[in-house]
């Protein structure tokens, strides 16, 4: 028999919404290049690679272009398929080895937490590139390690929003994120996620995006706990808890195809 490669809906309960992530629990490690090459292959925004180790999981995410130093969704999705295929008990927490540290996720009624590293931000001047690449008014930017954050004037805004992509690939960042406080919803805040440069036109729900949301909210609306809105054209809601120098994300999921793998 070949390799099962599931593929599970992220941050959404419901099937073709969220985002979707490839997941991939193999018996041993691979190379690097098959890894890449399978991820190239299977054209999501991320496909994640497991491989049991004492004390948990090793965990690497590619993208259909390079290796990623952190992902949120398809973390996420590791995790259901951990405790869904019957890789760990339900009530089990499951602990990944990453090149970010150590991630843990756990069951807490229907939605799944993760505890992640908070990202840190710094304001900086706006550049040209960047007002020339949305188009619309910026209210201030910040830099992360996922690239800058892009404060806007209304949920409207962040709604409709349509970068220039390749002047995006002109700037020294991995990504970009549009946010914007929530307009009068359920919601605390609202954002969308681009990054060109990671082989990512927009990525529809972005749990890393939201390591550096975190903080960034947190300073402005003066409190720690949020539910979160990512506004792409599949949408996905995300709980947000700062703790500290770490971040807990709450989201559900669901698996939506299982295949087997049989050219190797």
């Amino acid at each position: 028999m070949g390799l099962t490669i599931f593929q599970v809906d992220a941050f959404t309960r419901t099937p073709f919404a969220g985002n979707p992530a490839a997941v991939c629990v193999l018996p041993s490690s691979r190379e690097d290049s098959w890894m890449q090459n399978l991820a190239l292959e299977m054209n999501l925004s991320e496909t994640a690679f497991l491989v049991q180790q004492d004390g948990g999981f090793s965990l690497r995410w590619f993208t259909p272009k390079v290796e990623v130093d952190l992902c949120g969704h398809a973390t996420l999705a590791s995790a259901h398929v951990l405790w869904t295929e019957g890789f760990l008990p339900p009530d089990q927490e499951a602990r990944f080895h990453t090149r970010s540290g150590l991630l843990t996720a756990k069951q807490e009624d229907d939605w799944i937490l993760l505890n992640f590293p908070a990202d840190r931000s710094r304001d900086i001047k706006i550049r040209p590139e960047l007002i020339k690449a949305l188009n619309a008014p910026i209210c201030e930017v910040y830099e992360g390690s996922i690239g800058y954050i892009v404060e806007v004037d209304s949920e409207e805004i962040v709604r409709v929003i349509q970068p220039n992509l390749g002047i995006l690939k002109t700037l020294p960042a991995p990504g970009l994120i549009v946010t914007s406080a929530a307009d009068g919803t359920k919601y605390d805040f609202v954002s969308r996620f681009f990054a060109p440069n990671l082989g990512i036109a927009e990525d529809p729900v972005t749990g890393a995006a939201h390591c550096a949301l975190a903080p960034f909210w947190r300073d402005r609306l003066n409190k720690s706990e949020f539910l979160a809105y990512q506004a792409s054209a599949r949408g996905g809601v995300v709980k947000v808890r700062c703790e500290g120098d770490r971040v807990v994300l709450g989201g559900q999921a669901v698996t939506v195809l299982k295949s087997e793998l049989l050219a190797d």
